[in-house]
């Protein structure tokens, strides 16, 4: 067994390979979500293609070597009715077969002898989208024929071809095992999703973030069997995954999600498998949140909601939402802002005794109308447990400040815990992150919930609050109004002062002794000159 010094080295080995892999589309001046697509999805049908050809060989009695070795036994394996049996078990374990023809490493070996076509791969691509539903459309973002690739054929067959090349230097039949290959593709994740927020607004989770949110859901919940955690903004599902570092049976845990876009929605459904999710824990829907309800077959609430939704995006609320059990008991969200549609929708699905956290921008937290009615509504009922305040600029997509905003579906009591945590990060190169220290203080406040903590300078960290002194201010979550981040001046040692004062005037006296002396050594050229010294003089007297 891999020490975890040893699996770090692999992991990064890993990371390193696949970045540099990325780079043959990355470089060529592609949108950051399209080479993202495409290299992700490559990178995954090499993997599933590579432990397929090792499967093959295990099932031979072959000790798996290279790949070169895997293919040939492959390849011979299906000239013998005998062996045959053996590909038979495989794709019956693996839930589907690649063509000898059709593997990565064939495929490969076709670009390097100059008779590589896409058309092949996209075959590929779709027998394996075709052999079991768990990989149905999976790569449907994957365009061979895009432009974006090469005007012509030829060029979009080089293309592809440069990158397949590149990943062929990974062995991914390796037996690293899937923690390692699932953060290695975690990170992947992040890195491509960091460029595809600087360029396209899209919403990435920070892993401090991420983690922080799923260790507040997860309290108390840490050694329970079968926990449902849920994320209705699922984007690549890395939220989600976080579950599996807090709990001590990781296979139980049953996983619900929801995205939009199809891009997304697919690297989650990759993400999963990737971290060897059981595909019977995966639970995971393209649709819109703001849409009809989902899921609203059993089960339809959850332990834990995560979330980090698009900020203040417009929508368009339909009449039939005012009675809609989503978000009925607390009103509709504006057209201007669905953040608390979002919100009102995680906390519908919330098991009665289930955690919520949520990012959202902090205007949530003062703005007037609809949204101050619900905010209200939301106090009111005591469903705010806390509210933390985060450092500005930890996201790439905005430097605005944010909140993860704590909800209960029942508890006891409507105070909440203010948390000013903004000054809780490292400067990094060209944004602020968190680091387990950060994450850590707010999670030991959170568990605490003191009437007030307090920083190392003095000022308020947190402050646990009254409904009554929140209705005061129109029910305004504005954390400044409620945690004191004033540092205020020390106060005056009068006694001090008096014998600092007293100490500098007698100093002053013998400095002036000392230049009167001096002076008085001097002698004026005429009676004028004279006159002038004696005034210098009379300064020190």
């Amino acid at each position: 067994m891999m020490t975890s010094q040893e699996q770090s080295q692999i992991t990064q080995e890993l990371q390193s390979k696949i970045w540099a892999a990325a780079n043959a589309l990355r470089n060529s001046g592609m949108e950051a979500n399209d080479y993202r697509d495409y290299t992700l999805g490559l990178i995954f049908y090499k993997y599933e293609s590579d432990r397929f050809l090792r499967k093959i060989s295990e099932g031979l009695g072959i000790e798996f070597t290279n790949l070169d070795n895997a293919q040939e036994a492959y390849e011979e394996a299906l000239k013998d009715p005998d062996a045959k049996d053996v590909v038979d078990v495989v794709k019956s374990d693996l839930r589907f077969m690649i063509a000898p023809d059709k593997t990565f490493h064939h495929l490969v070996q076709d670009v390097n002898h100059n008779t590589f076509q896409m058309a092949d791969l996209a075959q590929a691509l779709q027998d394996l989208e075709d052999s079991d539903e768990v990989f149905s459309g999976l790569f449907d973002d994957l365009d061979l024929n895009a432009t974006k690739l090469g005007s012509s054929e030829q060029e979009r067959n080089t293309t592809i071809g440069d990158v397949m090349s590149a990943l062929e230097q990974i062995n991914f039949a390796e037996d690293t095992g899937m923690d390692i290959m699932g953060n290695a593709y975690e990170y992947l994740i992040s890195q491509f999703q960091t460029e595809s927020a600087k360029k396209a607004g899209e919403f990435y989770t920070p892993q401090a973030v991420s983690r922080l949110m799923m260790q507040i859901g997860m309290k108390g919940r840490e050694s329970v069997q079968g926990v449902s955690v849920y994320d209705p903004a699922m984007g690549s599902g890395s939220l989600l995954l976080n579950a599996k570092r807090y709990n001590s049976h990781p296979d139980s845990i049953q996983y619900f999600g929801q995205d939009v876009k199809t891009a997304p929605y697919n690297l989650a459904r990759m993400n999963m498998m990737l971290h060897d999710v059981p595909t019977a824990n995966q639970h995971l829907n393209l649709g819109n949140t703001l849409g009809a309800d989902w899921p609203s077959d059993e089960p339809t609430t959850f332990d834990i909601v995560t979330m980090n939704p698009p900020y203040s995006l417009s929508w368009k609320p339909t009449k039939a939402m005012e009675t809609d059990p989503r978000f009925q008991p607390f009103g509709v969200a504006p057209k201007s802002a669905a953040d608390y549609a979002f919100l009102t929708h995680g906390l519908y699905h919330l098991k009665s005794n289930g955690t919520m956290a949520i990012v959202l921008a902090t205007g949530v937290l003062f703005r007037g109308a609809a949204e101050g009615r619900i905010r209200k509504a939301l106090l009111t009922k005591g469903n705010i447990s806390a509210v933390i305040g985060m450092p500005a600029n930890i996201f790439h997509n905005t430097s605005i400040p944010t909140v993860v905003i704590v909800l209960k579906k029942q508890r006891d009591g409507n105070d909440v815990l203010f948390i000013d945590a903004s000054k809780e990060f490292r400067k990094a190169k060209n944004q602020n992150e968190m680091d387990p220290k950060n994450t850590q203080k707010i999670l030991d406040t959170l568990n605490a919930r003191k009437p007030v903590t307090y920083n190392e300078d003095g000022t308020e960290f947190s402050h646990l609050i009254t409904l009554e002194k929140i209705a005061e201010n129109d029910y305004n979550m504005n954390i400044p109004m409620y945690v004191d981040t004033f540092i205020p001046e020390p106060p005056v040692n009068v006694n001090q002062l008096v014998d600092d004062v007293t100490k500098a005037q007698e100093e002053i006296t013998q400095q002036n002794k000392k230049l009167n002396k001096l002076f008085s050594q001097f002698v004026g050229q005429d009676k004028a000159k004279q006159t002038e010294i004696e005034k210098i003089r009379g300064l020190f007297k």
